[in-house]
């Protein structure tokens, strides 16, 4: 019986990634285990968006020598955008890796990785291996080849997935669309993740059937940009907005959510369908990055600020009690104090919900990195990030304020902590997203609805009782 571990590290495709790799790994004969030492394959499914994820990911291979040495059968592997971005790199940095496998092969995974652990027994190293018995499979390059190529270099991978291969059995994603066309400047993701390739929505909606029957109540769609959804097929075009209405015409699915959404792209009939859909969730996540119009400008997001401002106002006038979150990016490069100063006045004037802040990582072969120069001191992305942070937390915390006294329905996730004295909490979300917190030891209520009238509120959770 061969063993397989697999670490995530990044956004919820990779997340996604992990279960499909999972159950692809589980129908080829191989068992799941949580011991990292104790598997035969180990597996890290890696994320090239900031450069702390990549040293993360080459400090656990560094540390993993000592395995190989103890286990010099087993199989050690980098997946994800890391591999596609790093390629021969990986083994250069550590050349006890096995297997480099991007995001568009994951298709080739179960099988490679049986090919390396029998070629390993054997000591019969041939066909596709490199040197020392690697494999490296990763899609073709953008900027070399025909554009029709590389779309077929990137195969998509959607397998039956397994309901142990999903944190909760009752919440599940599912792609809509694979890869990315907006190439902003700062960005890997188009690279490393290739063009955008919507599913046939027949594919999609016959997913979701499938994980319904499993227990799924709650199916997120997910794509990089998930509102650039388009599939034409016998001349009619379907969009997001026609998937979300046959998505909720699906008997058991309960709640529908979606991300992530580039602003251009929301358009009327998608902000109506989430209005007038009632298993469609009440939030939007819709990053920003900037809210000056001169970085967002070499950062090429392709619209102002005003833009934006325009955008959420339009949201709010059309979904009553809508929330939404965002995406921001301090100290991009040649940020002013000026400039910084036009995110905040963003944030304060959208009062997200949440806002998602990072520092700005530059990223290798990214338009930036060969346009601009990365000369913000760290000092300075780390004083605008708290800044930033500290503005959102107080909003956040106002917004969630104004639920105190009112009731909620949440869908109940699982825990939330021992509280001692066999006291525990559990938690779930509201249809605005909120995080809401509550005493209870009944974990028959897991992936149950269940209404709370809430009594107290911090800046990213709500705290509730249930109703008597």
């Amino acid at each position: 019986m061969q063993r397989f571990y697999i670490e995530t590290v990044g956004c919820q495709m990779n997340v996604l990634d992990s279960e499909l790799a999972y159950s692809g790994l589980v129908q080829s004969g191989l068992v799941p285990t949580t011991d990292r030492y104790n598997a035969d394959v180990i597996l890290f499914n890696t994320c090239s968006v900031r450069q702390h994820a990549e040293d993360k990911i080459y400090s656990a291979l560094g540390r993993l020598k000592y395995w190989k040495m103890l286990k010099p059968y087993g199989v050690l592997g980098v997946i994800g955008c890391m591999a596609q971005k790093d390629q021969q790199t990986i083994f250069q940095r550590a050349p006890h890796v096995d297997l480099v496998l991007g995001p568009g092969q994951l298709e080739l995974l179960p099988e490679t990785v049986h090919q390396l652990l029998d070629e390993k027994l054997q000591r019969n190293y041939s066909g596709q291996m490199l040197e020392s018995g690697r494999k490296l499979l990763v899609s073709l390059k953008r900027l070399e080849h025909r554009h029709s190529e590389v779309v077929d270099s990137f195969r998509l991978f959607d397998p039956v997935r397994h309901s142990e291969s999903r944190t909760n059995r009752f919440q599940a994603m599912v792609r809509v669309m694979f890869g990315c066309d907006k190439f902003c400047t700062y960005c890997i993701v188009p690279s490393v993740r290739g063009p955008e390739q919507s599913r046939p929505p027949r594919e999609i909606l016959d997913e979701i059937r499938g994980l319904v029957s499993q227990g799924v109540v709650d199916a997120t769609l997910i794509g990089q940009t998930v509102n650039s959804y388009r599939y034409r097929e016998n001349g009619k075009t379907t969009r997001l907005s026609d998937l979300l209405y046959h998505a909720s015409e699906i008997e058991g699915l309960k709640r529908i959510s979606f991300v992530t959404n580039y602003p251009r792209g929301m358009d009327d009939e998608l902000l109506q369908a989430v209005r007038d859909l009632p298993k469609v969730s009440k939030h939007l996540h819709i990053p920003a990055q900037s809210g000056s119009d001169s970085v967002l400008h070499r950062m090429k997001r392709n619209y102002t600020s005003a833009e934006y401002r325009e955008l959420v106002d339009r949201i709010h006038a059309t979904i009553p009690n809508v929330s939404m979150t965002c995406d921001l990016i301090v100290g991009f490069c040649g940020e002013t104090d000026e400039e910084f100063r036009k995110t905040v006045e963003l944030v304060e004037y959208c009062r997200f919900k949440n806002s998602f802040i990072f520092k700005y990582s530059e990223r290798p072969n990214t338009k930036s990195a060969e346009l601009y120069p990365d000369n913000i001191p760290e000092s300075v992305k780390k004083t605008r990030n708290n800044l930033l942070l500290e503005i959102q937390d107080k909003i956040s915390l106002e917004r969630n304020h104004l639920f105190i006294g009112k009731t909620v329905e949440i869908l109940v996730e699982g825990m939330s902590k021992q509280l001692g004295d066999k006291r525990v909490q559990l938690s779930g979300r509201t249809w605005c997203d909120r995080i809401v917190v509550f005493e209870s030891a009944d974990d028959r209520l897991v992936g149950q609805f269940l209404k709370l009238k809430i009594y107290d509120a911090a800046p990213f959770t709500l705290f509730g009782k249930t109703l008597n």
